[in-house]
């Protein structure tokens, strides 16, 4: 599901153009790890970090790690790290924190970076963080092409800092390989500057770190436009043309840009820059039309690049309309006079919300059809009581009155079952049966999320246009909503008049037209976007043919 939130900056956005930063202006946080040991289960023993930018230690972070095994021997003798003295020092999750926070807005630095920003990215998966860094550099990778074979006799550490004579030896200890790393960096930036490499993106360059089909790609970029808006990355085949990725920017030519150098690192990526034969743009006026166009170009065309390309298997819940009516689920919604509620993020989703209407309701739970006028003898549920049996026929008009109330639910209003199912958490909670309650509030749980999405995309979904603004630093974003989908946008400049371009706007949008009453023209995950874009701060309503508001109950 596309979510989309207005505070934030729009999708797949590269907000900082590292590759035209000048080296002498570069944060770059150096870090070197001791560990157990060098394979995929070790674990990270000590953490040296130092922050240096134009030559300046801006600071330094350290800390033993208890690495919750035993460090073998050998590791022992190389780095004086013993069993006693991490016994009593902090495990990883207690100092990571810290460390994501020291390497934030840096440019990462290690010598043999594959090393120690491995454990750096498994401990990250591990512990559930986001690595703040967005790019690495290698100090051994530059060496190899900054410094002939014939000079030195290999590339490790300790050779290199005896060659460029640095002011810190390395000793197998986190810090002072970092420190030592550190005077390695500027000696190498030292011979690179006599060549021309001045930003960060000419030191890529110049290590290769990317191939050279990929960088000649870069004259894609430049004839397209600066402006926000969708970018898409296709290939001509004897079939026609694939679209392989698609993907929004504030400035669709940097952000293109980026792909051709180093600082886009993603495999998946990599790969679909060298299948592309081109690459496009589609201009678009806000940052919510951009993520519809993306949106609806992906639910088109299906790139295979683009993780969101599988298509949602929306579900939703219904009362059927049967001579006895029972609670269903369904994969579409219908213009059948029935009550729906939903969508689910499929029928599994959906089962806890049947689950806790049935505890609220007494609805049959058997899937046969049944007579309104030829009686079926009891199931097992209703000898359990966990049935009325209308399939008896007895006592059948205060089953549609049931039904009737079990409608208005499903139209907002959670009052009842939430009754319901509170009242049996608090008897399973008296008889100490916790894990049972908790599988009543977990039903719980989903039934009212699953009503706030429908109230949600309902209210919006029935007006048959909503005209409404947003401010932005430079003038108002003006959208046009028809029946739950974006039918038109247009900006209002500094010394532009918003009212009269907000009634271009409206003759000029798209003709929309309901399919099924009370649900998105469009469809959800757009209904979706447009929904959180109304409810940001600063929107302002010009226009409303409709009532744009949730019921009392629902929530």
């Amino acid at each position: 599901m596309t979510v989309f939130n207005p505070a934030q900056p729009m999708l797949d956005e590269f907000e900082f153009d590292y590759a035209n930063h000048p080296l002498y202006d570069t944060t770059f946080c150096v870090i070197d790890l001791e560990t157990t040991g060098t394979a995929h289960d070790s674990r990270i023993t000590e953490i040296g970090a130092v922050k240096v930018r134009s030559g300046e230690v801006l600071g330094e972070f350290h800390s033993l790690i208890n690495p919750g095994m035993r460090i073998p021997g050998f590791i022992e003798s190389m780095t004086g790290i013993s069993n006693t003295m991490v016994r009593s020092a902090p495990h990883l999750s207690q100092v990571f924190p810290s460390l994501v926070e020291f390497c934030r807005g840096s440019v990462m630095v290690a010598h043999n970076s594959r090393f120690d920003m491995g454990f750096i990215t498994r401990a990250c998966t591990s512990l559930g963080y986001e690595w703040p860094a967005t790019l690495e550099l290698d100090t051994l990778r530059i060496a190899r092409h900054v410094i002939p074979r014939s000079e030195v006799p290999n590339y490790r550490l300790e050779t290199l800092a005896h060659y460029f004579s640095t002011s810190v030896n390395p000793t197998h200890r986190a810090l002072d390989d970092a420190r030592t790393t550190v005077d390695l960096l500027h000696c190498l930036l030292e011979r690179v500057g006599n060549q021309g490499v001045t930003t960060i993106g000419d030191l890529c360059e110049y290590s290769h770190m990317i191939t050279a089909a990929r960088r000649a790609k870069h004259v894609w970029a430049k004839d397209l436009p600066s402006s926000p808006g969708v970018y898409f990355f296709y290939r001509d085949c004897d079939h026609g043309r694939q679209l392989l990725y698609v993907g929004t920017s504030k400035n669709i030519r940097r952000r293109v840009s980026n792909y051709f150098t180093p600082f886009e690192k993603r495999r998946r990526m990599d790969e679909m820059v060298q299948l592309a034969t081109g690459v496009e743009a589609v201009p678009c006026h806000t940052a919510l039309e951009a993520a519809v166009v993306e949106l609806r170009m992906i639910t088109a065309h299906q790139p295979p690049y683009n993780r969101r390309s599988k298509q949602p298997r929306h579900c939703w819940i219904k009362t059927t309309r049967e001579p006895i009516p029972r609670l269903s689920i369904t994969r579409k919604v219908s213009n059948d006079g029935a009550a729906y509620l939903g969508p689910f993020a499929g029928k599994r989703a959906a089962e806890p919300a049947v689950l806790a209407l049935q505890e609220a309701f007494p609805v049959r739970r058997c899937r046969d059809r049944l007579s309104a006028t030829q009686t079926r003898e009891p199931c097992a549920l209703a000898e359990i009581s966990s049935c009325p049996a209308p399939c008896t026929l007895t006592g059948l008009d205060a089953y549609h009155e049931t039904i009737t109330t079990v409608n208005q639910c499903l139209s907002g209003d959670i009052r009842d079952p939430r009754q319901a199912c509170l009242s049996t958490i608090s008897a399973l909670s008296d008889q100490h049966r916790y894990e049972e309650a908790q599988e009543i509030l977990d039903r719980l749980q989903v039934l009212e999320k699953g009503m706030l999405r429908q109230v949600r995309l309902t209210s919006l979904s029935s007006c048959p246009q909503i005209l409404a603004a947003r401010r932005l630093d430079q003038g108002w974003e003006i959208h046009v909503i028809r029946y739950g989908q974006l039918a038109g946008a247009v900006v209002a400049q500094v010394g532009d008049d918003p009212q009269r371009l907000a009634e271009g706007a409206v003759a000029t949008a798209k003709t929309v037209t309901p399919r099924v009453e009370g649900q998105p023209a469009g469809t959800v995950e757009e209904a979706e976007l447009i929904a959180a874009w109304m409810e940001s701060d600063g929107v302002r309503l010009i226009d409303l043919d409709g009532i744009w508001g949730w019921p009392a109950h629902a929530h």
